[in-house]
């Protein structure tokens, strides 16, 4: 039987959610359960703001894009930080990691290339979030997204 973990606590080992006025930020240590709170929290959030379906989709996939790349980088367990922040433009995503000199490189492979294992998460941030950055923090580095609102009536 699996436990079942309430998404909603704000601290639990490994997991610490602090609530922001248009969204959240949550340090973790990257697991499987994590990363499914860290979803379920954006879809939640986002659409407790008004997000609409497209956009709040989008961001959960940048969210889960950026936490996976911070695991291949860094590890299994890795603490990362999440942001999610509704903008009146879209939807800012942030990720801290710890590891500043591995930065997100593009490969040659092309996004229908179904032989390919890996590669194509670059190409998903630039479709779902075309102006990402990459900063240093003291933390190690920050990917900054803007999912720009894709959704129907919301420009």
């Amino acid at each position: 039987m699996r436990a079942t973990v309430d998404v909603n606590a704000l601290s639990t080992p490994g997991y610490y959610r602090r609530a922001r006025p248009r969204g959240f930020a949550v340090h973790l240590n990257v697991t499987e359960e994590h990363l499914r709170r860290v979803r379920e929290l954006t879809v939640r959030t986002l659409t407790r703001f008004g997000v609409g379906d497209e956009t709040v989709e989008a961001a959960r996939l940048v969210v889960s894009e950026l936490v996976g790349n911070a695991v291949r980088v860094c590890g299994d367990f890795v603490p990362v930080v999440v942001e999610v922040d509704v903008m009146p433009p879209g939807v800012a995503v942030n990720v801290h990691d710890p590891e500043p000199l591995r930065m997100p490189s593009r490969k040659d492979v092309a996004p229908d290339d179904g032989a390919a294992e890996s590669g194509r998460g670059l190409i998903l941030l630039d479709l779902l979030a075309p102006e990402w950055r990459v900063f240093w923090s003291p933390i190690g580095k920050m990917i900054c997204c803007r999912v720009p609102r894709c959704d129907r009536g919301h420009g």
